[in-house]
């Protein structure tokens, strides 16, 4: 372990050094913190327009016009893929992972500061890229986020299939890079740069889940480039990876042999790592506030950690999953549907040791503390549709309908954006100096809660009946008129809940510039980034190598001056 990793001594002075293509890794986290707050504003706004376009198919709205078909499955392929992209992996891994990881440990910097700055700008470049899919000719794809061909492969398809699907590639294959870049940076950073003292099993929870988040990354990203690039050479090079012999509009297409499952398969052997990804850090930072809030040590802390580590090896065993209706081999689809039911226990584990770290705790109900709790609730709620989509024989009935939007937005999407919400609140005092307000933060917190549920739970009930997905409207199936009063519900509860969203940002804003100064320790927790100034300066720690003597969550410890015991508190007989 190194313990004196000098990686640039000295704060730079210029503008540009400094904020902009700045090498310390919290000027970076900050600035991913931002892009996906950006981000998640076009995505919401996305989702938004879908909604209003179900409820009022005929409306036309300012600035848009009317919605068409066409126009609602670009708006559906951009908001999944930007929010997947963008939003899930950027803001927990890139942003609150960059600016803490190294201070968790005891670290001056990232172990390649170059490399965190490109790993950064091409993200940003990668995030450009998306969004002028919007303004070329033809507009944003429609096959989906997926991307699935022949759709996707053959320009000729449809609208929105020419330069608006290469650039959509184009933007995931860039993206891909920039996060292969991050992950070798953050497991080598865990690995190699972590103070005297602070061993593995000392690492904080959130250490541990982008470290495991890292290695996700390292090797999902990797085949989905791989995947992308052959998708390129199909749409420009007349290859056929993916295309079989097709025909479009009456005419052949110059391909043929591809298969279009290889895609799939290629897709979602990253694509499940992914839905981890986007979760696992949310499970890291849930833990570390429920511990710090409930003034106990976290239940099981080794269980934790080879949960993390289970979760993360089973996510590659069970991608087919979502191929139950590709006609594979009802064995394949047996033994996938295992695997799947396989990653269910550690979940569990993690689930039940949250609920052991609340209780008979002294809970403190701060809105760090109340995110973390919903973070756990809404875990539990979109989990539990899972095992009914893991059986193929219900799976096939469910797939296409709204029961599986339901699913992966609770416990994929809404879930890792609560997790995001505690670590705003939570970590902001120490990236900014200053409070974020309380009771607005609360306010926030329930309207949130209210309004996720009040738009997805109702999904479940859509999915049964029989409610398509990726349709853009219902008013020519009959049956599916009668569902309308709950895709009214939906809308109504969408369009409150994200008006409710600028009580966030109004509030983060102002508490940057205006809230009240922070303490160095506000929330009297235990890890690292507690022990040093607010904020942290230049090198983390001004030039003093911290030395670890406890782990991560001594709370309540016996004989202890405080109830707590830092990280860095000399060593002393009572420890848990």
């Amino acid at each position: 372990m190194a313990t004196s990793a000098t990686v640039h001594a000295h704060a730079p002075q210029g503008f540009i050094r400094k904020y902009i293509f700045s090498l310390d890794h919290k000027v970076i986290g900050i600035q991913y913190f931002f892009l996906a707050l950006t981000a998640v504003g076009v995505g919401m706004f996305l989702s938004l327009l879908m909604r209003i376009h179900l409820y009022w198919p005929n409306a036309v709205l300012p600035l848009v016009g009317e919605i068409k078909p066409e126009a609602y499955l670009s708006l559906l392929t951009m908001h999944g893929t930007i929010m997947v992209f963008f939003v899930l992996t950027t803001a927990p891994q890139g942003g609150f992972g960059n600016y803490f990881l190294p201070i968790q440990i005891g670290a001056p910097d990232m172990a390649f500061p170059v490399l965190n700055m490109l790993s950064f700008w091409t993200t940003f470049v990668a995030f450009v890229t998306i969004i002028a899919a919007f303004f070329v000719s033809g507009g944003a794809p429609l096959h989906g986020w997926t991307g699935y061909p022949p759709l996707s492969a053959i320009p000729q398809a449809g609208p929105g299939e020419g330069l608006g699907a290469d650039l959509w590639i184009t933007s995931i294959a860039i993206f891909c890079l920039a996060s292969l870049m991050g992950a070798l940076n953050f497991l080598t950073t865990t690995l190699d740069m972590r103070a005297k003292g602070m061993t593995m099993m000392r690492m904080p929870l959130t250490v541990w889940s982008w470290f495991i988040t890292a290695i996700l990354g390292l090797l999902a990203f990797g085949v989905l480039l791989s995947a992308g690039i052959l998708l390129l050479m199909d749409r420009n090079l007349g290859t056929s990876f993916y295309v079989p012999l097709v025909v479009v509009n009456g005419q052949i297409m110059g391909h043929k042999g591809g298969s279009p499952l290889l895609w799939q398969h290629l897709f979602w052997f990253f694509g499940h790592p992914e839905v981890y990804i986007a979760i696992l850090p949310g499970m890291g930072v849930t833990s570390q506030i429920l511990s710090t809030f409930s003034r106990k040590p976290i239940f099981g802390y080794r269980a934790m950690v080879y949960a993390m580590l289970a979760i993360g090896f089973f996510g590659f065993m069970v991608w087919a999953h979502h191929m139950f209706m590709s006609g594979m081999s009802p064995y394949s689809a047996f033994a996938f549907s295992l695997l799947t039911m396989c990653i269910g226990v550690p979940s569990a584990i993690k689930t039940f040791n949250w609920l052991g770290t609340m209780w008979k705790g002294h809970i403190r109900f701060q809105t760090p503390m109340l995110y973390a709790i919903g973070f756990v609730s809404l875990f539990v709620s979109g989990g539990l549709s899972g095992p009914f989509l893991a059986q193929p024989v219900l799976d096939i009935q469910l797939h296409d309908t709204y029961f599986v939007v339901a699913h992966f937005h609770l416990i994929m999407g809404v879930a890792a954006i609560f997790g995001m919400f505690a670590a705003t609140y939570y970590w902001v005092p120490k990236m900014f100096g200053r409070m974020m307000n309380e009771t607005w933060g609360r306010v926030h917190f329930f309207l949130t809660l209210a309004g996720t549920y009040a738009i997805f739970m109702p999904m479940h009930y859509l999915g049964i009946a029989g409610g398509t997905r990726r349709y853009s409207q219902y008013t020519e199936v009959a049956y599916l008129q009668k569902l309308m009063p709950i895709h009214g519900f939906m809308t109504y509860a969408a369009i409150i809940t994200i008006a409710a969203q600028f009580i966030f940002v109004i509030n983060l804003f102002w508490s940057i510039f205006k809230g009240p100064k922070a303490s160095d320790n506000p929330w009297e927790a235990t890890t690292l980034e507690w022990t040093t100034a607010t904020p942290p300066p230049h090198d983390n720690f001004n030039g003093v190598t911290p030395v670890v003597h406890h782990g991560p969550y001594e709370y309540g410890v016996p004989g202890a001056p405080k109830d707590y015991v830092m990280q860095t508190d000399a060593a002393t007989g009572a420890a848990h």
